[in-house]
């Protein structure tokens, strides 16, 4: 099924779905949505500009908006700002480009077809939080997405008794359901698990007999239901933990209890036609089992935030996800990267000059993303900063990020210029192999980048672009697999020794210059030999159960 025919929010679906889907225009010429104007697949064939003027008409079916009900408007992601307009009169504004926003619609409707124009900006202001996106995309830097890059669709929901909202906090044998709601009374049901009450709270707390829980190796989802007297919402949850605990001296990440390794790839969600989009939802799920049939357990979803389907191919999939928030603030290669890959991983945050409006961007969104994934069993953790890009004030935000949801860990730095409020000790290593030293007190040792060698494939990379990658040029299957099977033996299984808990090998796949990807940009050749890839999950499993007892 294409975007525009896939259920934007699958962990709260109605019955009532409409995508505005046709019709659209960009400053005057055709545009193809979801799709940025810079996405091949967007058929968008000007220069993406900084005023996005977005018109489209839409008319409500005979029998989609009963009597009483409102009708809700709902964008996915507009980058950067954004004005909606429903017949002329102003319906909402938004700003930040990667989280959904709606707005009732229901007094600006009149009979037959009604005007839906977004006027957008993306200037590309680092003020707003907006990851690897260049104007001058090269190496790391890509193609930037401007305007509407997700679904734009309708529903119709009932004037009193919606359910506005579910947050689930589930544990090993049940799960809690806080309910936005201002309807007298609910009944939940749980088919799998035999349960059927009625509660005149908003809070509702089951406990779910012979549970079994989520896990990579086993990813069961528990089907439900909520019901107020004018309304009915459906979704799934997962019983599954994630804590940080002592063993023996050693502090691990645990899953359900039990130690985990976390065998892991970079996942930057880029794709050639679609650019910040697959062609079409199943693309998330295909990159998913690509990685699991390599021997991973485990992506890092870097600096983007991703339409609601990726975290649901997740959970139904079974693959685990640190979650990067996305950075805002300038980036400056001698400062961010090159000293520190020198060794120089050691700087202040607290006095960083960060304007009041980049703070309260950056902080809503975040809010935002970990309002948005609770729900999600395979979100295990978050990143608030990478490599000091943009970072200010990183303990604060621990502390504040952490009380919205003490039920995942948090990486305040990745790389490096840590603080003292973390759950994780995070290294970056690239260009050499060495053995790590044990975690700081009270926190688990992850090697959250390293790896990154390039290999070019002739037809399947960007001709365009100069070639970008760590490390010599590999030239083959075999060059490239020993090259990264030599990076684990000597950094990271020798690492185990001394607590190690997850490795995040650079990358999933090619982006667009960048040539260091287990697989091309198009998904249609993998540049390394399988069965030694899963060889070498074999090998950390076992040693790291020896050591942890996982």
């Amino acid at each position: 099924m294409g975007w525009n025919e896939t259920y934007p929010r699958p962990q709260l679906r109605r019955d009532s779905f409409l995508a505005v889907s046709e019709g659209w225009t960009l400053n005057g010429r055709e545009i193809r949505l979801p799709f940025s104007p810079q996405a091949p697949l967007s058929g968008f064939t000007d220069k993406a500009p900084e005023e996005l003027d977005y018109r489209a008409s839409f008319s409500i079916p005979a029998g989609f908006l009963p009597e009483g009900s409102r009708l809700m408007l709902n964008l996915g992601a507009v980058d950067q700002s954004c004005q909606v307009l429903v017949n002329g009169s102003s319906v909402c504004r938004h700003e930040g480009g990667y989280l959904p926003f709606s707005a009732d619609i229901t007094d600006a409707l009149r009979p037959g077809p009604n005007e839906l124009r977004v006027l957008a900006v993306d200037t590309l202001s680092t003020d707003y939080p907006y990851g690897k996106q260049s104007k001058k995309p090269h190496g790391m830097w890509y193609t930037p997405v401007s305007g509407i890059w997700q679904t734009v669709w309708l529903e119709a929901v009932p004037a009193h008794g919606a359910v506005r909202s579910v947050e689930m906090t589930s544990g090993l044998d049940g799960v809690t359901f806080d309910v936005d709601t201002d309807a007298g009374s609910l009944r939940l049901t749980v088919p799998d698990a035999g349960i059927d009450v009625t509660s005149h709270d908003t809070s509702i707390a089951v406990t779910i007999p012979d549970p079994r829980l989520w896990t990579p190796e086993d990813p069961y989802l528990y089907n439900y239901a909520l019901e107020t007297p004018t309304d009915r919402v459906e979704g799934y949850f997962a019983l599954r933990t994630v804590t940080v605990e002592d063993r023996g001296g050693v502090t691990r990440l645990c899953l359900n209890g039990k130690p985990v390794f976390l065998h892991a790839v970079l996942d930057q969600g880029y794709f050639p036609g679609g650019h910040f989009l697959p062609a079409d939802p199943s693309g998330y799920g295909e990159d998913v089992l690509r990685v699991k049939s390599l021997g991973f357990n485990a992506l890092r979803k870097h600096v983007k935030i991703e339409p609601e389907e990726f975290y649901c191919a997740c959970d139904r999939l079974g693959i685990l996800v640190i979650q990067d928030m996305v950075n805002s603030g300038e980036y400056s290669f001698p400062r961010d990267t090159l000293l520190p890959t020198l060794g120089f991983t050691r700087r202040s945050d607290t006095g960083s000059a960060v304007s009041q409006r980049r703070r309260e961007l950056f902080e809503g969104q975040a809010a935002g993303e970990i309002a948005r994934l609770k729900n999600h069993p395979c979100v295990i953790g978050y990143t608030i900063f990478n490599e000091g890009w943009g970072q200010y004030n990183s303990d604060r935000l621990y502390t504040k990020f952490k009380s919205l949801d003490p039920t995942r860990f948090f990486i305040s730095a990745s790389g490096w210029f840590a603080g003292e409020r973390s759950d994780a000790d995070s290294r970056h290593v690239y260009f050499r192999s060495k053995v790590l030293k044990r975690a700081r007190r009270g926190k688990f040792l992850i090697l959250s980048e390293c790896g990154g060698f390039s290999r070019r494939i002739q037809g399947h990379a960007a001709e365009d672009r100069k070639n970008y990658g760590y490390g010599k040029r590999l030239d083959s299957e075999e060059a490239l697999t020993e090259r990264i099977a030599r990076l684990y033996e000597e950094m990271v299984l020798p690492s185990l020794e001394n607590g190690l808990c997850g490795c995040v090998y650079t990358q999933l796949s090619d982006v667009e210059g960048e040539t260091n990807g287990l697989y091309t940009f198009d998904r249609q050749v993998l540049k390394v030999n399988p069965r030694a890839l899963r060889e070498i999950a074999a090998q950390i499993r076992l040693r790291f159960a020896n050591l942890a007892g996982g």
